[in-house]
């Protein structure tokens, strides 16, 4: 028998926002990043999705692209101390069931590890405040000169979860049948098949979907929603709402 991991996506699953968003609003306020570029190409899309009328994981798309193309250039000590903050700030603004679920697992002797579409520098402060075992992420690539260059080794989808996961297993020696992933995206759909305890944390509609239509996945699947001060668990069977 191999030793027992849990595998922890970040924003959505366990921090309640998004820390890119986050470092991004502080970048803007340190005027690091001109304050036009979300007057001019981002409130939109947020507001659409604050209304509810677009979807979250469009702003989210719109957002990485300026993002990455708004630090390319910018020298790392920069963006290190602006990241400092953000997680000294936001750390622990996180759901009780995932922060309650780290605890358990640390009492257990599992293994924790951290697999996030957030950037390496943002990711790699909150490992620390955690102490999980590893982590990956997102990485953004500097020059010599130790400034962004505009390109990023992304994490955020699916493919590359999984295989930040296969290497985590090898290296440590996991048992992934014994294991547990969490998740609330199609991003990490690939991270919640190949454990045997997969937890969809805040599942958005196309994770949900998925789950209901992969009959193994379906089977072992626990479904969580947290609310305000209730946190529910339900079936993958839940019936959805379409207003569309």
């Amino acid at each position: 028998m191999g030793n027992v991991a849990a595998f922890f996506d970040i924003d959505g699953t366990l921090f309640r926002n998004s820390l890119m968003i986050e470092h991004f609003k502080k970048m803007i306020r340190y005027e690091v990043i001109d304050p036009s570029v979300w007057y001019g190409r981002l409130r939109d899309s947020y507001s659409e999705w604050e209304k509810r009328y677009g979807y979250f994981d469009d702003y989210m798309d719109e957002l990485v692209k300026v993002y990455v193309k708004e630090l390319k250039g910018i020298n790392k000590s920069y963006i290190e101390f602006i990241a400092s903050q953000v997680i000294n700030i936001n750390w622990d603004k996180v759901y009780r069931y995932t922060r309650a679920r780290i605890k358990w697992h640390k009492e257990k002797g599992h293994m924790i590890f951290f697999i996030s579409g957030a950037p390496d520098f943002l990711v790699e402060k909150m490992a620390e405040k955690y102490q999980v075992t590893a982590f990956r992420a997102t990485r953004y690539i500097v020059d010599e000169n130790n400034n962004f260059t505009g390109e990023v080794v992304s994490m955020w989808d699916s493919e590359n979860k999984q295989k930040a996961v296969k290497e985590l297993v090898e290296q440590y020696k996991v048992d992934l049948k014994a294991s547990f992933s969490y998740g609330d995206t199609n991003g990490d759909l690939s991270m919640l098949k190949i454990v045997g305890n997969p937890v969809a944390v805040n599942p958005i509609k196309k994770l949900l979907m998925a789950i209901k239509q992969d009959e193994e996945l379906y089977k072992k699947t626990t479904i969580i929603v947290e609310r305000k001060d209730l946190i529910y668990e339900l079936t993958p069977s839940v019936n959805l709402i379409d207003l569309e």
